[in-house]
C-alpha cells in the first residue's frame, strides 16, 4: 500500500476544490423542496461546479452517468438522478459530490430532510454527522486508521444503528480513490499510522436498521436490505501535526 503525502502546492489545490465543493453543497441544499426531481438537483450541482471552472469528479467515473450521487430514503449511496424521481415531503436525501480543481479532488456528502421529516429520520441524519466528528477526533498524527474507524462504529451502534460494511471511505488527491481504505467499523488490524500530509475521505454510512445492503439492477444504487432509512456524511480531511483539517467546508 502506498499512501501519498501531499505537498503544500497540492494541498492548496485541494483546499480550493473543497471550498468550491462546499459552496455547491450549500446551493443544492437550498434547492431541495417537495416537487423537485433528483435530475434537477444533479443539473444544478454540475452547473455550479463547471461554473467555477472545475470538473465533477463522478461524471462518467467508472461509467457513472451523472455528476451528483443522489440517494433517497433507504438508498445508501450511488443513487442515479432521474427526471422521474420527484422528492416529496418527509424524504431524506443524501447528496454525494466531488470536484476536480486543476487535477486534484475533493469529495463530500451531506444528508438532508425534504420539508418536515420524522424525528427518527432527523436523529439518524444528526447522528451520522456526529459519527464523522467522533471519528476525526482520532485523526491525529501517530494514531492508527483503525482508531477513526472504531470510534465511528462505537458511536453509531450506541444508538442501535447499523454501520455499513460493504462500502468504505478512502484516500484522495490526484485520484478520487487512493490508498488507504477508510472503514467505518473496527478491523482486526490497526491500519496505517497517520502522518502529516495524508488526505482522507471519511464517510460514515449509517442505517437506521441492520447494516446489510444490496445493489439494485442498475449496478450502482445501494439500498438497505431491510428497507430502513440510511444517511451519509462525508468530508475530505488533512492529517496535520495539530489535528485534522477539514478541506471540504467553507
Amino acid at each position: 500500500m502506498s499512501v501519498s503525502i501531499k505537498s503544500e502546492r497540492e494541498l492548496g489545490l485541494m483546499r480550493e476544490a473543497g471550498r468550491i465543493l462546499a459552496i455547491t453543497h450549500d446551493e443544492m441544499e437550498k434547492a431541495l423542496k417537495p416537487g423537485v426531481s433528483t435530475w434537477e438537483i444533479d443539473r444544478l450541482g454540475e452547473e455550479i461546479i463547471r461554473g467555477y471552472g472545475c470538473i465533477p469528479s463522478f461524471k462518467n467515473y467508472r461509467g457513472y452517468p451523472a455528476s451528483i450521487c443522489i440517494s433517497v430514503n433507504n438508498e445508501v449511496v450511488h443513487g442515479i438522478p432521474s427526471k422521474k424521481r420527484i422528492l416529496k415531503e418527509g424524504d431524506i436525501v443524501s447528496l454525494d459530490a466531488g470536484v476536480i480543481y486543476k487535477g486534484y479532488h475533493s469529495d463530500a456528502a451531506r444528508t438532508h430532510g425534504v420539508g418536515r421529516i420524522s424525528s427518527e429520520a432527523s436523529q439518524l441524519i444528526q447522528v451520522t454527522k456526529e459519527c464523522f466528528f467522533e471519528g476525526i477526533k482520532y485523526a491525529k498524527t501517530g494514531n492508527h486508521l483503525n482508531d477513526i474507524s472504531s470510534a465511528i462504529q462505537a458511536y453509531a451502534e450506541s444508538f442501535g444503528y447499523g454501520v455499513v460494511r460493504d462500502l468504505v471511505g478512502h484516500g484522495i488527491g490526484s485520484h478520487l480513490h487512493e490508498d488507504p481504505e477508510v472503514p467505518n467499523f473496527a478491523t482486526k488490524r490497526k491500519g496505517i499510522k497517520l502522518r502529516p500530509g495524508m488526505t482522507l475521505a471519511v464517510e460514515p454510512m449509517i442505517n437506521a436498521g441492520q447494516y446489510s445492503v444490496k445493489w439494485l439492477d442498475d449496478d450502482w444504487t445501494v439500498i438497505t436490505e431491510d428497507g430502513s432509512l440510511s444517511a451519509h456524511y462525508e468530508n475530505t480531511i488533512l492529517i496535520t501535526e495539530e489535528g485534522p483539517e477539514i478541506l471540504s467546508k467553507v
